[in-house]
């Protein structure tokens, strides 16, 4: 058996290990990645608890704040005031709770909003003043009981 035969023989071999290889390796990055963006968003959940707390607000559930709203904010930053506004005036969560011709809207508790100008402040800073902008017109008192 001649060295030649020997290597041209095994050469799936050794491209079998070189494409393991490679493929290890793109896992590893991508892997790295995921990491990164796990500790990204718990940093993110974590400062959102912290400031939600601060405030008198309930915190919500760690892994339920990292899923819905990642490192960016997702929906809640894409258009905060248009969000706003389909959530309190179309799906009528701030009215007296009848539903038909019977809903009324109501004075809102100040906080309703506030909660939403937290989650903005951490996730798009640069979005609070077009948020601020939006809510400028709703009408809001202290009408919950604290």
């Amino acid at each position: 058996m001649s060295p030649t035969r020997f290597a041209s023989q095994h050469k799936w071999i050794y491209l079998g290990a070189i494409v393991v290889l490679v493929g290890m390796v793109i896992v590893g990055l991508v892997q790295y990645r995921a990491v990164k963006r796990d500790n990204q968003t718990a940093a993110k959940a974590d400062e959102l608890a912290e400031e939600l707390a601060k405030a008198g607000y309930p915190v919500p559930d760690q892994e339920t704040t990292e899923f819905l709203l990642g490192t960016d904010g997702g929906d809640v930053c894409e258009d905060p005031g248009s969000a706003l506004t389909k959530a309190l005036s179309r799906l009528q969560q701030l009215s007296n709770g009848a539903t038909g011709p019977g809903a009324r809207p109501v004075i809102a508790d100040s906080a309703a909003i506030g909660a939403e100008r937290i989650v903005l402040q951490v996730y798009c800073p640069d979005k609070v003043d077009d948020f601020d902008e939006s809510v400028a017109d709703l009408k809001t008192d202290e009408t919950v009981r604290r």
